[in-house]
């Protein structure tokens, strides 16, 4: 804890890096074209609590203003001899540099000329490519205001959210082929820490409606950026010298949607509709001043809720009865899913002096306060498998909390300061349900679960398993700009603190049963509770350099990143498979350095400032946190048979039920062969050994061994006419370590001589690539002669072999921004993906524990996606005189989450013909203690149908006096398209059920809303 305040005390005395807003440069000139040094600029607008922000002409007779709010400024040209000239109507928005160039004539000192023009819309002076909407478009675009809504507007993104959106949902959105982890999402220049899932923005509910605007880079960071992914940037309003606000309600009731469940679903397996209903979502906030000029609030109180049936879960008539290992659905009672979201936020502004300014947020949100329906681990149904609601949590992330303080200090009018802290905290997961009359009995998992005839699907059921987790992610920075006109040099500082702190618990038995359909398979026996805890930190320092010489501009950085992390102290309770352990604090990794080089050049081709030619190159890190951190090492995750942090340690053993008594007629206690009982996988498990895996010592220290990826951008951007460009981008990355991330599983014990290796024949079946009739494989199976040993050493990926990704794409960009009442923004993003590690499977194929299936039963190591294209736009229109808004969304996307090559899957479990033409091929039975699953189509094979979305919205603004009030309609999935987005996955040839939908778009829907503003 003492290295962190004192970490927290530096960043208020070092300089480091905060998030770029916009900029004003140019250069000033007399008529005869000579450079005029030491002419004072000023910018000025209402935008800023400070009014003015003023730098003087260096001796190349450029200028650059730092650090400005987005927002409309009149910028001023001053010097003595020379008639003063002013520039109406500048508008910035985003991170970009406007371009604002000046021609100073001979002239009285009293004399002003008055320049109205369209602001810029090229930026020919940095590398970053973005997309940025304003808070007018935000507001009139169809309302459910919400971050993961806008992703659906830029080219070359992908994102795990392809429903119809009908209130918040956290987003996972990596770009042009980047790794899920690699996303940020911060609000005013501060991150959204999420240190248990790599950072990525966690469940927090951004108010998109209370942003004066929101920036996506999409590439091109220098020295700021840890990783090369998306980050969106959410810029809140922060009050002004007159009080201002809103009162906005919308939602929809179950009678406003459309029936899109067609017999075509229900032939495939969907049993019942899934409406959403109970949609509703109230604001109110308001802003002033508290001394005007001085100090400004802005206060936002904000309430959203939604429902929706779970398709083909249904509540157990079974449920809580201890004679009964089958689940019977209601099919009167489907399962459902409930949310609500609160936000309290207050923000304060300071113009503490002429040259320091302080700003301060809090932002309180209770999550599922009063959920009824369940929803699981990640706040969304079926998080691994379907779930009955006995055996299923609310999904709580209360209580949840962001705070967040600022300061910047404009010491000169060359030296910008700036620094700032902010901090993460939610708990999260499927708590206990209360009251739990499932705590004494065993869970049951049936992977092939008779729904209804003709549906087959995996199914959890019985008992619940439940966390109570908590976590924590603390950021803060400085920086210092030293800014002379043709320069712009930055040094800054970074630092991060994440805790995480789980515990895990199943029922009290400590068992889980899994059913072959009405077959019992195989029993796992658990270490129950289970405490995981961990911690870890990170210092990045950073200097970069923007030089511009003529119509070109050069920028170059280099950034170090030092992360380290530990575990605190742990006890593990004695259970009844397990006797019991406690842990002293250990440490993770020790220090990890990198050293990643960033540069880039722009060019003013023409010299007008309508066309930028832009190359941008740089390494970029998988970004740091707990989860990435040698997170394994903890000793609480060394037991045998521990479950990654997620499930508790747990052992599985076969299970012959001869008498056909469903009760296992054995001493679940003893590891070995016993009465119905097999013996069980890890035969540590349960013993006084507790160190499930050693690690290469150099695996915590050193110079890069952290995921990486060279990212090259080079791309043309043109203004077509006042107020829009074009901008046609080639990208490609190459990733190293991007399966494995970064660690592989080596077990001594055995090597890849001591596996046999088969393949599987397939029968004929159309819905498969080909028809089916296929060979997969080569699968290994491990010797009986060192089946069940372990002696595991975990290395770094590049002691091992190659493990690479590659991504080449293409995206065009289209940006209109308010010309004529229209604006555009969207585009086509076009790309492929390759994936290779198969160096990695040839050297240690005994390997269980990485990639899908492990490597024993994957064979996929190579594989590309075909090429993939998507478009996404966004376009509103103000019809002139009535003062009618329409606007539209439309995307039209492959049928993907995050990732290209995560394709449909077809899991088929071997039956005993499989395993008796495998062992014929290897000369004896196969070793194993359960269900042998294979997914048997290649990745990047077989996808579902394209997504295609269109939703419109029509609003009436109604004015009087300076108020306004808007009145509107929002059509959500306008063709009522009801592709699936979600399929089983379970295969049985030629048994319907595979591909059944377990998720589908959401039908069309009405959506009211009004906002009273003032």
């Amino acid at each position: 804890m003492r290295g962190v305040v004192k970490a927290v005390v530096i960043c208020f005395l070092a300089p480091t890096a905060a998030w770029a807003q916009a900029s004003i440069a140019g250069a000033v000139r007399d008529t005869s074209g000579g450079v005029l040094p030491g002419v004072g600029v000023e910018a000025a607008s209402p935008a800023l609590i400070e009014k003015v922000r003023a730098a003087v002409t260096d001796g190349s007779g450029r200028y650059r203003i730092e650090d400005l709010r987005p927002g409309t400024y009149t910028v001023t040209f001053a010097l003595a001899g020379f008639a003063t000239l002013k520039h109406d109507g500048v508008i910035l928005s985003g991170s970009a540099v406007t371009t604002v160039d000046a021609e100073l004539r001979v002239g009285a000192v009293s004399e002003t000329v008055t320049v109205t023009g369209e602001s810029p819309v090229v930026d020919v002076v940095s590398t970053k490519r973005e997309v940025t909407l304003d808070n007018e478009t935000m507001r009139n675009l169809p309302s459910v205001r919400s971050y993961s809504y806008l992703l659906t507007t830029v080219p070359g993104l992908q994102t795990h959210n392809n429903n119809v959106n009908t209130g918040p949902v956290f987003a996972i959105f990596p770009i042009h082929g980047g790794r899920g982890v690699e996303s940020r999402l911060t609000v005013d220049g501060l991150n959204i820490s999420n240190p248990p899932g790599g950072n990525q923005p966690p469940n927090f509910v951004a108010d998109i409606g209370n942003a004066q605007e929101v920036t996506m880079i999409t590439s091109g960071g220098l020295g700021e950026s840890e990783t090369a992914g998306l980050t969106m940037n959410i810029v809140p309003k922060q009050g002004g010298n007159r009080v201002s606000g809103l009162a906005f309600v919308s939602g929809f009731s179950k009678g406003m949607q459309a029936d899109n469940f067609t017999g075509e679903l229900k032939a495939r397996g969907a049993t019942q509709p899934t409406p959403v209903f109970h949609v509703y979502d109230v604001n109110v906030a308001v802003g002033g001043p508290i001394v005007k000029d001085r100090l400004w609030y802005y206060m936002s109180v904000r309430e959203q809720g939604q429902r929706q049936n779970t398709l083909n879960v249904y509540y157990n008539k079974n449920a809580g009865d201890p004679n009964a290992l089958t689940y019977v659905p209601d099919l009167s009672r489907p399962a459902l899913s409930d949310r609500t979201w609160e936000n309290y936020t207050p923000r304060i502004t300071w113009q503490a002096s002429q040259r320091n300014k302080f700003s301060f947020m809090w932002d309180e949100q209770p999550v599922c306060r009063k959920c009824s329906g369940t929803t699981s681990l990640t706040g969304s149904p079926n998080f691994i498998f379907p779930t009955s609601p006995e055996a299923d949590g609310h999904g709580e992330f209360s209580p949840q909390h962001v705070q967040q303080a600022r300061w910047t200090s404009t010491l000169t009018n060359k030296l910008l300061l700036e620094a700032g802290l902010g901090t993460t905290y939610y708990q999260w997961g499927g708590r206990e349900l209360d009251p739990n009359p499932t705590r004494n009995l065993v869970q049951v998992l049936n992977l092939t679960q008779s729904i209804v005839p003709g549906l087959v699907t995996p199914m959890v059921y019985r008992s619940q398993s439940w966390l109570n987790n908590r976590t924590r992610g603390s950021t803060w920075y400085a920086s210092a700009s030293y800014v002379t006109g043709s320069h712009n040099m930055k040094f800054g500082y970074q630092g991060n603190y994440w805790r995480d702190d789980r515990e895990i618990h199943v029922n009290d038995q400590n068992l889980r049963y899994t059913f072959l359909g009405t077959l019992p398979l195989s029993i796992t026996e658990y270490a129950n509770a289970y405490n995981v805890n961990a911690d870890a930190m990170q210092l990045s320092l950073y200097a970069q350099d923007q030089w511009t010489i003529n119509r070109f501009t050069f920028q170059g950085a280099l950034r170090w990143d030092h992360p380290w992390s530990w575990f605190p102290a742990q006890t593990e309770p004695q259970s009844r498979f397990f006797p019991g352990a406690s842990f002293a604090r250990t440490d993770g990794v020790t220090g990890y350095n990198d050293i990643t080089p960033r540069m880039g050049a722009a060019f003013d081709l023409f010299g007008t400032g309508k066309t930028a030619l832009k190359v941008s190159l740089g390494k970029y890190l998988q970004g740091a946190s707990v989860s990435n951190l040698a997170y394994t090492a903890n000793p609480a995750l060394r037991i045998p048979g521990g479950g990654g942090g997620i499930f508790p340690p747990s052992t599985s053993r076969s299970w012959g039920d001869t008498n056909q008594n469903l009760v296992p007629d054995c001493n679940l206690t003893n590891p070995l062969l016993n009465g119905e009982c097999g013996q069980i996988d890890t035969l540590l498990f349960g013993s006084n050994q507790l160190i499930g895996a050693q690690y290469d010592p150099n695996l915590f220290h050193g110079w890069g061994l952290r995921p990486s990826d060279w990212s090259f951008g080079a791309s043309v951007q043109q203004q077509i006419f006042p107020r829009a460009s074009v901008e046609v981008g080639y990208y490609h990355r190459s990733f190293t370590m991007y399966t494995t991330g970064g660690t592989v599983t080596d077990n001594l014990a055995i090597s890849p001589g001591d596996l046999a290796t088969y393949t599987v024949k397939l029968p004929s079946d159309t819905r498969l690539p080909g028809g089916g009739g296929n060979t997969v494989g080569p699968l290994y199976n491990v010797n009986p002669n060192v089946f069940g040993q372990s002696n595991l050493l975990v290395r770094s990926t590049k002691d091992v072999g190659d493990d690479t990704r590659v991504f080449n794409g293409v995206d065009v960009t289209v940006n209109v921004r308010a010309a004529h009442g229209f604006t555009f923004s969207g585009g086509t993003g076009t790309g492929k993906v390759v994936n290779d590690w198969c160096a990695i499977r040839a050297a240690v194929p005994e390997n269980t524990g990485a990639g899908p299936n492990g490597y024993l039963l994957n064979p996929y190591c190579h594989v590309e996606s075909p090429v993939q294209t998507s478009f996404r736009a966004l376009a509103t229109y103000t019809i002139p005189r009535i003062d009618v808004l329409v606007s539209s969304v439309y995307q039209d996307k492959p049928n993907v989450g995050t990732d290209q090559l995560v394709s449909l899957l077809a899991n088929y479990t071997l039956i005993a013909a499989d395993q008796a033409a495998a062992a014929a091929q290897i000369g004896r039975p196969l070793t194993t203690t359960g269900a042998i699953t294979v997914n048997v189509i290649t990745p990047g094979d077989l996808y579902g149908p394209r997504i295609r979305q269109l939703d419109l919205s029509a609003k009436k603004i109604i004015r009087f006096g300076g108020q306004r009030l808007t009145l509107g309609a929002d059509f959500y999935n306008v063709a009522n398209n009801n592709v699936t987005i979600a399929f089983n996955a379970t295969f049985v040839p030629n048994v319907a059920g595979w591909q059944s939908p377990t998720v589908y778009m959401n039908p069309r829907v009405v959506r009211l809303n009004a906002e009273f503003s003032w």
